[in-house]
């Protein structure tokens, strides 16, 4: 039976990272207080998966593929950091529409399937997560983890990302809470945009 405690601190480290606000964070809000839980909670899956996907390249030590192919780094970083700018650049041009402000305008609709490819790329975008998943691995693991440990891990951290990203979710579906982002979207939507292109120009030019 695998030590707990190495998981314990995995639980720690990465809690602290889910509940820091970046892309994610701000893609989950948008979605679920303007589209609807359901959309929601497919945005969550796709960060879910994502979240699975970098796990895994991190125990696999991508960080070692990086480190021997750069190049291979910043091609991700480059296009991962485009993604995050066009995703911003939308919100911010969407804002430009006088229509935007009438009385319950909203975001257009999205499919299930859209929600969860937003989610999944969104996390995806930003190859420093897999970086990140190298060096939770190395703090907290044993040298030469098992495979069941590793898998645990992982499948620790995608529940602890799973279950905020539900949480977000449910809060913003809430009538008062989807009521009071209505009224102040504009406004919302304009800080957000700058600031996933604000992420998006720092995963790119920041080495």
């Amino acid at each position: 039976m695998p030590s707990l405690t190495p998981l314990l601190m995995v639980a720690a480290i990465w809690t602290v990272a889910a509940i820091t606000p970046g892309p994610n964070f701000l893609m989950t809000v948008r979605i679920s207080a303007t589209q609807s839980r359901a959309r929601g909670l497919m945005a969550v899956a796709g960060i879910g998966v994502g979240t699975t996907v970098w796990g895994c390249a991190g125990f696999f030590g991508i960080h070692a593929l990086f480190t021997t192919a750069p190049w291979l780094y910043l091609g991700f970083k480059i296009v991962g950091g485009i993604y995050v700018i066009f995703l911003g650049s939308r919100l911010l041009m969407r804002n430009r529409d006088p229509s935007a402000s009438a009385p319950g305008a909203s975001a257009s609709h999205l499919s299930n399937i859209a929600a969860f490819r937003l989610g999944l790329m969104t996390n995806l975008a930003n190859p420093k997560s897999a970086l990140f998943m190298a060096s939770v691995f190395a703090t907290a693991m044993p040298a030469g983890p098992s495979l069941v440990l590793g898998a645990l891990a992982i499948t620790l951290m995608t529940t602890i990302s799973i279950t905020w990203y539900v949480f977000v979710t449910s809060l913003f579906t809430m009538p008062w809470m989807s009521r009071t982002y209505e009224r102040a979207r504009l406004g919302i939507d304009r800080v957000a945009g700058t600031l996933f292109i604000i992420f998006g120009v720092r995963l790119v030019l920041k080495s």
